[in-house]
């Protein structure tokens, strides 16, 4: 259930940031929550929570493309408020880099939503370049997924 807290928190406070929505998001029952954290935890996923003592104050998820074992994704990548500049957010994305490493992936790919410029400086601190593609954002058609990439190795 602390998955399930930690992603409704994210969902309310940066809606844009993801594909999902509160409102979605919040109708699901705790059997489906158990079912997503399973299926964020298996051979081709894994799912992280940073934690303060018993406070989750962030997530990340990341994922080895069905098609491409070469490709690793890092999905739903989010940092509590107080806690961001604190080196959390580097230590999820540097978690995810050594699962996807471990599992032979040489790139990692993420989307970012095109008004989300912290997240972006973000990601190119940490090495990730625009590739170039993009695609619509779901939940507003004003704003546009970016897809930035990584070298793994």
């Amino acid at each position: 259930m602390l998955f399930k807290d930690v992603r409704l928190r994210a969902l309310r406070d940066i809606p844009t940031a993801f594909s999902s929505t509160y409102a979605k998001e919040s109708q699901l029952s705790d059997g489906d929550w158990l079912a997503r954290a399973e299926q964020w935890n298996n051979d081709k996923s894994a799912g992280y929570l940073a934690m303060d003592a018993a406070i989750p104050c962030g997530i990340a998820g990341g994922f080895i493309d069905n098609d491409d074992s070469a490709r690793a994704y890092l999905v739903s990548m989010w940092v509590a408020s107080p806690y961001r500049r604190a080196g959390v957010g580097r230590a999820l994305v540097d978690a995810i880099v050594s699962w996807a490493a471990a599992r032979r992936a040489s790139t990692l790919f993420l989307n970012v939503t095109s008004n989300n410029a912290g997240a972006i400086d973000f990601y190119r601190h940490l090495g990730f370049h625009m590739t170039g593609h993009t695609g619509h954002y779901a939940n507003d058609p004003a704003l546009f997924d970016l897809e930035m990439a990584r070298s793994i190795f």
